[in-house]
């Protein structure tokens, strides 16, 4: 008896994060992959995940081993390491897709994941070899799907895309998953996808500082999903929804009690897994949420390395000091720029004014680590602007500090606006990474994509070689985390467009 659908976790780590992808960028465990997963069983059906990138498979061993598992449909989950990294993702699901197609011409192939929620024509439009795709996060879509015999009744499906014999069809759209409903109709049992070894992932390196360096074995878990805010540069809503035009509307923010949440936790200490990613958005928002899961840890006296996000205006010290007892080591902030004219333009006027240093301090007072996020190239940057925030970032000296340039992810409402205005968008999905070779990030209004990527990638380096900023690190983690973090800096990323601007 086959089974009834193969969910994979397609890998591209090469093209996507280039030499990193060797020693220095996580490998995550497929959490949404185990949620459906997890879903398809309530329902009856026969379920297992493929993780192309954690087992580290050529597109030629994960088709064999495909082909030997015989499912009646493959489902290619479209997400990234972070949910905005989806579209980057489609690089190898495309690539593994169409080969199989190729080996096994009857195969049936679904995509799913927020690149295909934003958009789900296009996908189909332009990849013969995929027959179906999910309008949203697809729960309820998938397994409408498998009830059928994968030819007939298609038109029933909430959800679903597919191609009719007038071309390609977008039924109606399918509800998400309701609060009410989130804990029979998506379990979170993490035990889908632990099966695969736990040495197969590993955490970044700055999250492993607290913890000697020791990056494996990682877990990665979500305790909510969606996201309250509505910052132009996001798409994390897309699949939150039931209307998917550029994800600017309202949303759903859902959440697992924390009595169930507990659960897996205990599942996470019984594995002897240490690092934990709390994947939520915002994890720390709703505090009856956050608040009971780390008391419930705190009790049960686990000794985790946990890192997850938060927002610069929701620190408080005594949730700060909650947090660190459950082991929270660092927390995230979307610190994004230091200029507030260039905030206020893409959060529509959030946490414009708030003490950003002041937080930062109050976080560390309480003995909590600070990952901060800037982004350069949002539509108000200039090159002042983005040199403040880079000298912002070398003034507050956080122990981790991630540089992006802002790209148009599709199903943002930057995507959208950037169709309206004509901007270049990237052609290959690969340029929506912030790492690949072809990467591609939008210009300002005042700079060109070129300028900005030049900038983020010396920022980076000037950063991570800032003598202020190893001395720091040798006093708070010891001298292997100078030498990882220094040897990291040795990779050199080559950019397609910085070439350019040198012909």
């Amino acid at each position: 008896m086959s089974l009834d659908i193969l969910f994979i976790n397609p890998n591209a780590s090469e093209v996507i994060y280039q030499d990193l992808g060797r020693d220095f960028s996580a490998v995550e465990p497929p959490i949404w992959a185990g949620l459906l997963t997890n879903h398809c069983r309530v329902k009856g059906f026969g379920a297992e995940i493929l993780d192309t990138d954690a087992l580290q498979l050529t597109d030629g061993q994960a088709v064999e081993q495909i082909r030997q598992v015989n499912p009646r449909l493959v489902a290619c989950v479209i997400y990234g390491q972070q949910p905005s990294a989806s579209t980057q993702t489609m690089t190898g699901a495309v690539r593994l897709a169409e080969k199989l197609r190729a080996a096994w011409p009857e195969s049936k192939i679904l995509f799913v994941g927020a690149h295909v929620a934003a958009l789900p024509r296009e996908v189909l439009e332009r990849h013969a070899f995929v027959d179906f795709v999910c309008q949203n996060e697809g729960v309820y879509t998938i397994s409408t799907l498998l009830a059928t015999d994968l030819e007939n009744g298609l038109q029933k499906v909430r959800g679903l895309g597919f191609r009719g014999s007038g071309g390609v069809v977008l039924n109606a759209p399918s509800p998400v998953v309701a609060q009410e409903d989130l804990e029979r109709d998506l379990p979170p049992d993490v035990t889908s996808w632990i099966q695969i070894p736990s040495a197969a992932y590993r955490t970044a390196l700055w999250h492993a500082l607290p913890n000697a360096c020791e990056r494996e074995p990682f877990a990665s878990v979500y305790t909510s999903l969606g996201c309250p805010m509505r910052c132009s540069f996001c798409m994390i809503n897309i699949i939150n929804r039931q209307e998917n035009e550029f994800a600017d509307g309202s949303a759903l923010f859902r959440y697992w009690s924390p009595e169930v949440m507990i659960k897996q936790f205990d599942v996470f200490a019984r594995k002897g897994i240490k690092n934990i990613k709390i994947a939520d958005e915002l994890f720390v928002y709703k505090k009856e949420h956050f608040l009971r899961l780390c008391e419930m840890i705190i009790e049960r006296g686990y000794d985790f390395n946990i890192w997850c996000y938060a927002r610069v205006d929701m620190m408080r010290p005594e949730y700060l000091e909650v947090l660190k007892k459950a082991g929270v080591n660092f927390l995230a902030l979307g610190i994004e720029s230091a200029s507030a004219r260039v905030r206020r333009d893409v959060t529509k006027g959030a946490f414009a004014d708030v003490d950003i240093r002041k937080t930062v301090r109050t976080i560390r007072d309480h003995g909590i680590h600070v990952a901060a996020n800037y982004i350069f190239g949002l539509p108000e940057d200039d090159s002042k602007s983005m040199q403040e925030t880079l000298d912002l970032a070398l003034e507050l000296n956080t122990e981790m500090a991630n540089f992006y340039c802002a790209m148009a992810y599709p199903g943002s409402p930057l995507y959208g606006q950037a169709k309206k205005e004509g901007w270049a968008l990237p052609k290959t999905y690969a340029a929506y990474s912030q790492h690949a070779y072809e990467t591609l990030p939008l210009p300002t209004k005042h700079l060109t994509a070129r300028d900005v990527l030049a900038f983020r990638d010396k920022a980076w380096m000037t950063y991570h070689t800032n003598p202020e900023f190893l001395d720091m690190l040798k006093k708070t983690f010891g001298q292997t985390a100078v030498d990882e973090t220094l040897r990291s800096t040795q990779i050199i990323l080559k950019r397609r467009l910085l070439e350019e601007a040198n012909v």
